[in-house]
């Protein structure tokens, strides 16, 4: 079974708006600076778009220096990203990891934007996945997250409106797998590199806010329950890890090396 990478997407702030890519080198860790940094609260613990639906206007860009993050209604930020300074024990799910907290002036914006007291973070050290001996930053968990495009086109035709990719946030993006695909496969062959899936992706509310407008209603989760639930959860898409580095690039052709054993 041959496709091709139809999306490449990179998101530098965790719950915060994707960019897209033509190209990347896959790392370690996922696709460079992905889930880089990340709000907290005071106590350390992980905000996402699940309690404050407004982060999904954040529209954030990162060079490896500066990051920039756009909202509506708020001047623009432009922060100079510091790898020292206080680091922070913060959680992400269950898991603990840490951060170098980012300063005042970046935690006020986040905060008059979000109405929140909160900290900007920035991953430090090493947080190994549950599964698959992989790394990860701040992701939920794993550093790759693979959809299929027909996965997609497969909801949206039992869907009254279509929805877009982008309420998935997946990093890559793939054509010619068929509908659900991906969880047939273990390892992929994408351009250079060769990925694994190791867990299959459950789905949270998120999937329910317009990235565009932040508003929140029951689709997709409502649809999906009727076909997807598996293991008391939602699933839509592959977590994965990377065993092969090298360049990813949109139209690179994608190769099945290994189906899943039944």
């Amino acid at each position: 079974m041959q496709g091709t990478v139809t999306e490449l997407n990179v998101y530098p702030l965790k719950s915060g708006g994707g960019t897209a890519l033509r190209s990347a080198e896959l790392t370690p860790r996922g696709l460079p600076f992905d889930r880089e940094f990340m709000l907290v609260t005071p106590e350390g613990r992980f905000l996402s778009q699940r309690d404050h639906a407004r982060m999904a206007l954040l529209r954030p860009s990162y060079d490896g220096t500066v990051l920039t993050v756009d909202a509506p209604g708020a001047s623009r930020l432009v922060h100079k990203a510091a790898d020292e300074g206080e680091v922070r024990e913060v959680t992400v799910q269950r898991s603990q990891c840490r951060g170098v907290d980012q300063g005042d002036e970046a935690a006020a914006w986040f905060g008059d934007l979000l109405g929140a007291e909160c900290r900007l973070v920035r991953f430090t050290g090493l947080r190994p996945t549950a599964r698959g001996g992989g790394e990860v930053m701040f992701a939920d968990g794993y550093p790759l997250l693979v959809i299929s495009a027909e996965s997609l086109a497969g909801l949206n035709a039992r869907l009254d409106e279509p929805l877009p990719m982008n309420r998935f946030r997946p990093t890559l993006v793939v054509e010619g797998l068929g509908p659900h695909g991906e969880d047939e496969v273990r390892l992929l062959r994408v351009g250079e590199a060769v990925i694994e899936m190791v867990k299959p992706c459950t789905r949270c509310v998120i999937t329910t806010t317009d990235q565009r407008t932040a508003e929140r209603g029951r689709e997709p989760l409502r649809t999906l329950a009727s076909y997807r639930t598996r293991d008391r959860g939602i699933q839509f898409g592959q977590n994965c890890v990377p065993r092969v580095l090298g360049t990813l690039r949109v139209g690179d052709p994608v190769e099945v090396v290994a189906a899943r054993t039944p």
